[in-house]
């Protein structure tokens, strides 16, 4: 029983309260906390207080089974409930000191609508007067009906509460924004065994398959983590999350290999780049690029039939050339080995030429190289390779890559900018002289 038309305003907390913000739908976190307070002796004196016909009366005894829903989707609500005790109503319903008319907020007499409403404004009620299925179902779906996903979040929770596990399903399954609300509850709120129950109830095996892969996340063994990945491996996924699934395993797998293999390198002290490089963490559970990246920092120069190589790992998840090359770029540029990086970009053709390519854009490299404190004579090289001569212009100038703009205006015959360019250099230095030799040089056409 719920004290209804009888509670004063302080003490709204001995209702069952559902308060609302009314914000938008975002994420859940869900927290239970139990808590109980009375005493045998307070409750006696209260008794034999409230029978000499008192005209106070102490805070109400209690057990109180508090929930808090907060941030519901992106908003925020706050779900309270309490419940008292039918001795607890029967001995302070008679006491109260206002007419039953002041009250007439706390009625139990509201329809699932008028319900919804108070629920979408924020008012206290109670949801436990709706006690056949009849009441409940109409109750959702005013609810739903409301456009309120905070409300139907609220009554969803009642009724999880209140009802049989298939029932609640089997009415779900014909409520599909219910349904949708109710998942994504259970997800965010990590109900796991509920959500996979309700799902394979409604033969969803895709994601039955995909809330048990997920479990991995909470195996901090790397052993039994990769033994549940190789279970994983035979669940109903489609065809192109089975191969995701497969590629997990298979990088877990190897990542075990290459740090203990790492782990008794660095510990020995046999590799020159652990000494001068040490390890900040470990390679294992890290995503696909950092392996690589860790493999191209680490083990870049090793032959493409070793785990650890970055051609075998590029090789076995097809990683594509600008992902290869770009994290590639990154860790040898950190390292400063510019030989490596000036190899990376060298090509031959079948006469046996060689020319620099880029897949990302040589503006990109230069960016890259920047960051990575390349000096000037290395970025300049590069920033010659980038075919927009505005995008040129802009990064020599930039990175103070002298050369590069003088030769660019003097390719441009723009006597006027050369000349403007001139005041930017070094008085005396070899790139006033450059400009100087080129503005005196009567066989260049000027076009200004």
């Amino acid at each position: 029983l719920f004290l209804r038309d009888i509670v004063d305003d302080d003490d709204d907390d001995d209702l069952e309260r559902v308060s609302w913000s009314g914000e938008p739908v975002g994420s859940i976190s869900w927290s239970i906390k139990e808590t109980a307070s009375s005493s045998t002796s307070s409750l006696e004196g209260r008794d034999s207080g409230l029978q000499k016909g008192s005209s106070s009366y102490a805070a109400l005894p209690k057990q109180v089974s508090s929930y808090s829903l907060s941030s519901l989707f992106k908003g925020e609500l706050c779900l309270s409930l309490s419940a008292l005790s039918d001795t607890g109503v029967k001995n302070y319903a008679p006491e109260l000191r206002r007419p039953k008319a002041e009250y007439k907020d706390y009625s139990s007499d509201w329809s699932p609508k008028d319900t919804v409403r108070r629920m979408q404004r924020g008012k206290v009620c109670s949801l436990e007067r709706f006690r056949s299925l009849q009441d409940k179902l109409v109750l959702l779906d005013e609810a739903v009906a409301g456009h309120d996903g905070n409300v139907i979040t609220a009554v969803l929770i009642f009724l999880k509460r209140t009802l049989r596990r298939e029932i609640l399903f089997r009415e779900l399954e014909v409520r599909q924004v219910a349904l949708c609300h109710l998942i994504h509850f259970l997800k965010e709120a990590g109900e796991q065994k509920l959500l996979l129950d309700l799902l394979r109830f409604l033969d969803r095996t895709e994601e039955v398959a995909l809330s048990q892969y997920r479990e991995h996340l909470n195996i901090q063994d790397v052993e039994k983590r990769r033994e549940f990945l190789k279970g994983c491996i035979g669940l109903p996924f489609s065809a192109e999350d089975t191969s995701h699934i497969q590629d997990h395993y298979t990088l877990l797998e190897r990542q075990i290999i290459i740090e203990a293999n790492d782990r008794h390198l660095e510990t020995a002290g046999q590799s020159e780049v652990f000494r001068k490089y040490p390890r900040k963490a470990s390679i294992l559970n890290m995503p696909l690029v950092t392996t690589l990246f860790y493999s191209c920092f680490y083990h870049y120069t090793e032959a493409e039939g070793t785990f650890s190589s970055p051609t075998n790992l590029k090789k076995t998840f097809k990683i594509p050339d600008k992902q290869y090359v770009l994290t590639a770029l990154a860790a040898r540029a950190k390292l400063r080995a510019w030989d490596d990086v000036d190899a990376l970009f060298t090509t031959k053709n079948w006469l046996g030429y060689t020319k620099k390519k880029a897949p990302i854009g040589f503006h990109r490299v230069v960016e890259i190289l920047q960051r990575n404190n390349a000096p000037v004579q290395v970025l300049q090289e590069y920033v010659r390779l980038v075919e927009d001569v505005e995008t040129r212009l802009n990064l020599a100038t930039k990175y103070k890559c002298h050369d590069v703009v003088i030769e660019t205006y003097k390719d441009l015959k723009d006597r006027i900018q050369l000349t403007a360019y001139k005041c930017k250099v070094e008085r005396g230095s070899a790139e006033e002289e450059k400009i100087n030799s080129i503005l005196n040089n009567m066989q260049i056409r000027w076009k200004n």
